[in-house]
């Protein structure tokens, strides 16, 4: 029932009643006797839980043994819990003897928002990711802004998000493992309006795929009806000091754990949804900007990926060879997987809960990238590429931030932006100054040696007539060699060159960037790219054009 709390307006009454409707149960008014026994079967009264003043106000004059610590429920007396905490206890932040609770609601409601002094909740992990925060880690022990947080299951499968503070959850591996929460505190409750990327990911683990316990303490039962998805979900903060987040050995709980399940970049292009979750390995082929492993201030990143399916594919499946993927900056990026990126290599990655909504897939929040490892379950050469890279030739699907191989002749030289300047022979840098005593000479800014015969650096941007955009303009922005080899036997011996004599030049194939396109006017912009290879260097083919 949404929502959990309903206003109950009873006639002739002096104030509305707020009813908690989570452990409500419907009853069908008509029914045959099969359908009335599997409703009325839970006719055993389920226990009352009695919630006294004393435990929620915490009077530490009020003890077992006090007759002001018992009170009726229902004609039974109940004994209120010992909340008088010994020296050791106290260390500990809870009772020794506390009993484990096995819903999170339950203690949520008989905690409220203070910290959790005398609630333990027997949960399972489900997913361990950073998060960004506005806050600066106090112990130092992570970077800057950034939190790591656990998404819980409890055992009647409500979800909590739990963020920890200090160093709770450092260097712990507790992912599908069973814990107990102690020591915690709600920052808030949100539902999937509020929130839909955290429920898009709880999403991926639901239904459970072991039985439910029933409210209270009865045994587990197996729901044989469609569950509902969980339609809210508390965040939680472990207190610093009182917060405890321990593993348990061998629990029933987790069952319920549910890892993320990888899949072929083919199949999740084939089945789009509204804001979905996916999981995949796939190699990284480009990146846009470089990455920079020393540079932890979140950015966007663009990353062209493609994996075994996508390449071995044959024509006429309308599937594109390689996908852009956007790394948000919400998305928190593992130092190792930053270092791998800055090497300015072709890798592999598992991308784990990536949102794939309207034909694009992002890695925002809760989204985590990993190194591929043996134990994650995945032969490599189910994903591995076993050959060179193939590309999607410039068409009428081609999209914004994708690779493409474009090939075409030239019809138009932009003039306006066409220049040219001089580099150092020995480093490539293009600090020179005019040394005027040695004739002529530059000096490099960055190597320090005096620089006689320079490179010639060029700004080029050509308009090619490509066959299959026909009515479109296509610009683009070529790279040094490919300049190079265009006015090869074009430029004069001062270096310019006329730019009649490079009409009609084909140009290609050669690989692109797409940096824009726009419908009015028809107009593609690219930018010629080298794609990365295993060991570093560029994997793309060159043109050279053919002698006259």
């Amino acid at each position: 029932m949404f929502s959990e709390r309903q206003k109950l307006i009873i006639p002739n009454g002096s104030c509305p009643v707020i009813l908690n409707t989570y452990f409500c149960q419907k009853v069908v008014a008509k029914e045959d006797s099969k359908t009335a026994h599997a409703v009325h079967s839970w006719d055993t009264p389920l226990p009352r839980r009695s919630i006294i003043l004393a435990q929620m106000f915490r009077f530490k004059s009020l003890t077992n043994n006090s007759p002001e610590n018992q009170v009726m429920c229902g004609g039974h007396t109940t004994v209120g819990t010992d909340w008088t905490l010994r020296h050791e206890q106290a260390e500990l932040g809870f009772p020794a003897r506390a009993p484990l609770r096995d819903s999170l609601l339950d203690a949520v409601e008989s905690q409220g928002v203070a910290t959790w002094s005398g609630a333990g909740v027997r949960v399972v992990v489900q997913r361990v990711y950073s998060l960004r925060c506005r806050c600066q880690q106090a112990d130092g022990t992570d970077p800057p802004g950034v939190r790591v947080c656990l998404l819980v299951q409890d055992a009647l499968g409500l979800f909590s998000e739990v963020r920890s503070e200090g160093a709770v959850l450092k260097d712990r591996e507790l992912e599908g493992k069973s814990c107990r929460l102690a020591g915690m505190k709600v920052l808030q409750k949100v539902t999937r309006g509020r929130m839909t990327e955290l429920f898009s990911l709880i999403d991926t683990m639901w239904p459970p795929v072991a039985p439910l316990k029933a409210p209270g303490h009865g045994p587990a039962f197996e729901e044989k009806t469609h569950l509902p998805p969980p339609s809210f979900c508390y965040i939680l903060t472990a207190h610093p000091n009182l917060g405890q987040i321990d593993a348990i050995e061998e629990d029933s709980i987790s069952k319920l754990y549910q890892p993320p399940i990888p899949r072929f970049l083919r199949e999740i292009l084939q089945t789009d949804g509204p804001c979905t979750r996916c999981s995949f390995y796939a190699r990284v082929i480009y990146q846009r900007p470089q990455v920079n492993s020393l540079l932890l201030e979140p950015r966007e990143v663009w990353l062209v990926v493609t994996d075994a399916t996508l390449q071995a594919q044959g024509e006429g499946l309308g599937l594109p060879r390689t996908v852009p993927v956007c790394v948000a900056p919400s998305c928190v990026l593992g130092q190792e997987v930053r270092d791998a990126l800055s090497e300015a290599a072709s890798k592999s990655f598992f991308f784990r809960d990536a949102l794939r909504d309207q034909g694009q897939v992002v890695c925002v929040g809760r989204t985590v990238l990993l190194l591929p490892k043996p134990q994650l379950g995945v032969a490599s050469g189910a994903w591995e590429l076993t050959s060179p890279v193939r590309l999607d030739e410039l068409d009428s699907v081609t999209r914004v931030n994708s690779i493409c191989s474009v090939q075409g002749a030239v019809v138009a030289v932009d003039e306006s932006t066409a220049c040219s300047w001089p580099a150092c022979d020995l480093c490539g840098g293009e600090r020179l100054e005019r040394r005027p005593e040695d004739r002529g000479a530059f000096s490099c800014g960055d190597c320090s040696r005096v620089v006689t015969s320079p490179l010639l650096r060029r700004h080029l941007q050509v308009f090619l007539d490509c066959p299959l955009r026909p009515q479109c303009t296509v610009r683009v922005k070529l790279l040094q060699h490919s300049i190079s080899s265009l006015l090869r036997f074009a430029a004069c011996e001062d270096g310019s060159y006329e730019v009649r004599s490079v009409l009609g030049k084909e140009v290609g194939p050669i690989t692109c960037f797409v940096r824009s396109i726009t419908t009015r006017p028809a107009c593609v912009g690219l930018e010629e790219v080298e794609l990365l290879s295993e060991g570093g260097a560029s994997s793309a083919h060159r043109w050279q054009p053919q002698d006259p």
